[in-house]
């Protein structure tokens, strides 16, 4: 049977409280399995506008109606609002996406400041934020994290380092096509990675003619054709979980029609061949309908 990953990366209170449980509640209708990836600390979106900037940035914004999915308020934290600290608020929605049944992990702490400065940032640096996430997961759910999912993708050899000291059998925090142990720049390997292999909704919708009643039936053209290593979808509790729930929908039913079995992470690692997974370095890059550069998969 087909294999397709579903991953869910959560990555504000808004998304968190209104986002998440309507997810959940989709995914069992679907019979689908998932795994939610948490933010967990403040939740200072507003700080993004630091991005303005940025290669692509206010393109991307323009075409995402981003105020419609995020919310004027939520625009708001961290600048003229105070940042609500995510987990400390939502404890009990976390835990009930457990107690679902759904694996859990650990996104990010501060989900702007990790996304807009990880890359360049030191080891000591990488090592508290990534601390401050674990303490807070340990803090809510009583145990520690199987994997993490670093937020849009931003990723340094620290934070891989990290991810080896802590015992994670998997993460996911690249984009590329499939699993692979990463080599870092010192020829080292970290935990093994599960890449997202998809493109998300806000990469494609308002490209071309692509728009939220169209887009369900492009990403279901990439995963007709069936890969031997299956596909890892990301998903984002403030769109697929908000304004976007038809079209997730829309995805939920077409993957069943074309035959998928949806997983978690946990499964879909768990059924991999890992004693042969490819060694493979991770570049910094680009991808089509995302500004900045993140972290892939090398070809």
């Amino acid at each position: 049977m087909r294999t397709l990953a579903l991953k869910v990366d959560v990555d504000t209170y808004r998304g968190t409280r209104e986002g998440v449980p309507r997810l959940a509640k989709l995914l069992q209708q679907y019979q689908a399995d998932a795994t939610f990836l948490f933010s967990l600390g403040p939740d200072h979106t507003g700080r993004a506008i630091r991005r303005v900037f940025r290669p692509g940035f206010m393109q991307k914004v323009s075409r995402t109606s981003v105020v419609e999915h995020y919310g004027i308020k939520t625009l708001l934290y961290g600048t003229l609002l105070p940042g609500p600290d995510i987990a400390r608020r939502c404890a009990g929605i976390l835990r009930d996406i457990e107690q679902n049944g759904f694996e859990t992990g650990i996104h990010t702490f501060d989900h702007i400041k990790w996304q807009d400065f990880v890359a360049h940032k030191s080891a000591a640096w990488t090592e508290r934020e990534m601390q401050k996430a674990w303490q807070r997961f340990v803090d809510v759910f009583h145990h520690a994290p199987a994997t993490h999912g670093a937020a849009g993708w931003q990723m340094n050899d620290d934070a891989f380092v990290q991810e080896t000291r802590w015992g994670l059998r998997y993460a996911s925090d690249t984009r590329g096509t499939h699993p692979f142990i990463p080599i870092l720049a010192n020829g080292k390997t970290a935990c093994p990675q599960l890449p997202t292999t998809l493109p998300t909704l806000d990469e494609l919708i308002g490209v071309g003619d692509t728009d939220n009643h169209n887009v369900a039936q492009h990403i279901l053209a990439l995963t007709d054709t069936e890969s031997p290593t299956g596909h890892v979808y990301t998903l984002h509790a403030e769109l697929e979980g908000m304004k976007l729930a038809p079209v997730f929908e829309q995805l939920l039913a077409g993957w069943k029609r074309q035959g998928y079995r949806l997983t978690s992470l946990a499964t879909y690692f768990s059924e991999l061949d890992t004693q042969h997974l490819p060694h493979i370095p991770v570049i910094q890059g680009s991808l089509a309908g995302r500004s900045g550069t993140l972290a892939l998969q090398a070809a």
